[in-house]
């Protein structure tokens, strides 16, 4: 009888891509029981919360919109569902921009595990940042806060909302809770989860305090002006990526930050610190949403201005290591001089090329010295 020997090979190790693509089929799967779930009528109410934007109301068309209502929306409660789902979308969105995009060119440029991780982060978050961007324009040109700024304090509080305005809110709260769960299934070094958790924290923290304190307005015109200067530093660190001679996109990149860090205080000062601190109502009253009062104003003018410090300190001690490894890969080395002598000795180091250095043209050459002793 003969006796069958185990198997000495290892288990069969599970690859990252196919984790991450497990991950995205069960994500699937439960985005799909909701859309499912608008077919039946025993579970079409419970999954429309999740699917569709709750709390709208309907105004009567006035004298100067007399062909149409306005369909408007406010938040509560039930907007934590309608996050949950399309936290679940932009999940299965970040699989498939990884899966199609950044590991086939992952694949041709070979890179080492530390660019590789670097690259996938920030080709995920230029195309968050392009797509937030040309969204964000698009509801600032079609409501007129280009032309107006004092949309941005009159007629506070800012409780209603556009279609546009609240989806993108949902939208963006969405896309930063699944940074979360990203964190485990792109298998993030324990090193950089700090660094990660910091920034993530600070997106949900201002964009829900933007939300719920109803300055969605001041907001939107902060974060389009975010998202464009960091959209500027990932696109060309892909560039940098690809061929290390593109740093010229890092040069605008600094100009802009620094801008843009001055024109959201600005923008905040004269918002908070003029337009609602002049207003005609400043008293708390949660029904209506006013929060136009004193303590809060102080509460989120620190916030920004504190948020800004931290990212010009980060900035500029970015920029400080930049200059410093710039320094020390230009740096030619120094070579040593030759004792100077008189006489004979010192002219034959000045025919000899450069600091003494021996070339083959010398006049003290090896094969002149041989054609001189024949």
């Amino acid at each position: 009888m003969a006796i069958r020997k185990k198997s000495s090979k290892n288990p069969p190790v599970l690859s990252h891509e196919f984790v991450l693509q497990n991950h995205a089929d069960i994500v699937s799967c439960v985005a799909m029981l909701f859309l499912l779930g608008l077919m039946f009528e025993i579970t079409a109410k419970v999954s429309i919360i999740f699917v569709t934007l709750q709390y709208n109301v309907t105004l009567p068309a006035t004298e100067e919109q007399a062909t149409e209502s306005a369909f408007l929306y406010y938040y509560g409660i039930k907007d934590l569902a309608t996050v949950f789902f399309y936290m679940l979308v932009a999940i299965i969105i970040h699989a498939i921009i990884q899966e199609y995009v950044l590991d086939k060119i992952n694949r041709r440029m070979h890179f080492s595990k530390t660019k590789h991780s670097k690259f996938n982060e920030s080709g995920q978050l230029s195309a968050f940042y392009l797509f937030s961007c040309i969204w964000g324009t698009f509801i600032l040109v079609s409501e007129n806060y280009i032309s107006d700024p004092t949309i941005l304090w009159r007629a506070y509080p800012h409780n209603l909302m556009t279609f546009q305005m609240k989806f993108f809110y949902i939208s963006q709260l969405a896309y930063w809770f699944h940074a979360f769960p990203e964190l485990y299934f792109q298998k993030t070094k324990k090193e950089d989860i700090p660094r990660q958790l910091v920034y993530i924290g600070l997106y949900l923290f201002h964009i829900a305090g933007a939300y719920l304190l109803n300055l969605n307005h001041l907001g939107l015109v902060l974060l389009v002006l975010h998202y464009f200067v960091e959209f500027l530093f990932h696109i060309s660190r892909l560039f940098y990526f690809s061929d290390e001679k593109y740093q010229k996109g890092f040069s605008l990149w600094a100009v802009l930050f620094v801008l843009g860090r001055l024109l959201t205080l600005i923008l905040s000062v004269l918002t908070v610190g003029f337009g609602l601190a002049r207003a005609e109502n400043q008293k708390l009253d949660f029904s209506t949403g006013n929060f136009n009062v004193l303590a809060v104003r102080i509460a989120v003018l620190a916030s920004i201005c504190i948020t800004q410090a931290f990212m010009m300190w980060k900035f500029i001690n970015f920029q400080l290591r930049r200059w410093r490894e710039h320094s020390a890969f230009q740096a030619p080395a120094v070579k040593k001089k030759p004792p100077v002598t008189k006489g004979r000795s010192s002219r034959k180091g000045t025919e000899n090329g450069v600091n003494g250095t021996v070339t083959s043209n010398g006049a003290d050459s090896p094969r002149n010295r041989k054609e001189k002793s024949s």
